[in-house]
């Protein structure tokens, strides 16, 4: 990894957080795969830590919107292995997101099943990074009422948007259910009903299909183990809110957000490098 130059690692890094796949990359690139895994690796390191570092305290943050994706990793359920079944990262895997529905802020994200004690996991790490009460929208799984109450103590406006779907029939079996009603519930404290929205954060979901392979519907694109699964979230999201510039806001949502003074490019999340590298050192 030492013998890339950093151009190189921008143009592999580039490649990435526009949806390209490792091996697309790697030919763009004319470097081999496991040189582009590696640097997945290093960088999602990198920018897991800064995340976790950096935000936090977040003074502007009020109307937070949490949701779920599915993707899976090695093979669908149905395809797992009798040896594979019941390990963690083998099937169906689930990447939890908080967005900031007014500065568009990636809050909190994690990778893992869709359960109760990964539901308090997250919303744990979300009420850690605020700094004031918020309205918190979810859709309408279960486990959120638990998570939410013991991650937050009552200190919070709670919503759950529950959305009923159609049957769907096998003639549509790639087409989404028609959803046929919306119910906002309101859960603990009094938020305000018109905010009480998973919009943004369902819209987030599209972004993230868009912008990683690996979340590509119908194509050999999926990842393969669980690990670079994590990796390309990470670096997603340190594009998504440091890098990319939204456009109704016309700035990045870090900078939207108060988190950083100045719009990122490529070269500054390959700088996290040796930050991190200098980091490890002096340890």
């Amino acid at each position: 990894m030492n013998r890339l130059s950093r151009e190189k690692q921008i143009q592999i890094i580039s490649a990435l957080v526009e949806g390209n796949s490792m091996r697309a990359t790697s030919r763009m690139a004319n470097v081999s795969i496991n040189t582009v895994v590696k640097l997945l690796q290093d960088v999602g390191t990198a920018c897991a830590e800064y995340h976790d570092t950096h935000v936090r305290n977040l003074q502007k943050t009020y109307k937070v919107q949490v949701d779920e994706i599915w993707n899976f990793v090695y093979s669908k359920d149905k395809n797992v292995p009798a040896e594979k079944q019941g390990q963690f990262g083998i099937g169906s895997m689930w990447t939890w997101v908080a967005i900031d529905a007014d500065s568009k802020l990636c809050v909190s994200y994690l990778v893992g099943n869709r359960d109760l004690e990964y539901a308090m996991e997250f919303m744990k790490d979300v009420k850690s990074r605020l700094a004031k009460r918020i309205q918190l929208s979810t859709d309408g799984f279960a486990a959120y009422r638990t998570a939410v109450e013991v991650a937050f103590q009552g200190e919070v406006e709670f919503a759950q948007v529950i959305k009923l779907y159609a049957e769907l029939n096998n003639d549509h079996r790639y087409s989404p259910a028609e959803c046929t009603a919306i119910k906002k519930e309101i859960v603990t404290g009094r938020p305000v009903r018109d905010d009480i929205s998973t919009s943004y954060v369902e819209r987030q979901n599209l972004t993230m299909r868009m912008s990683m392979r690996r979340f590509t519907r119908l194509t050999n694109a999926f990842s393969k183990k669980v690990e670079n699964l994590m990796h390309s979230v990470s670096l997603h999201f340190m594009y998504y809110n440091f890098v990319r510039v939204h456009q109704t806001l016309r700035c990045s949502p870090a900078m939207e957000a108060g988190v950083t003074n100045h719009l990122w490019n490529i070269g500054d999340i390959v700088d996290l490098l040796k930050e991190q590298k200098g980091h490890t050192k002096s340890n």
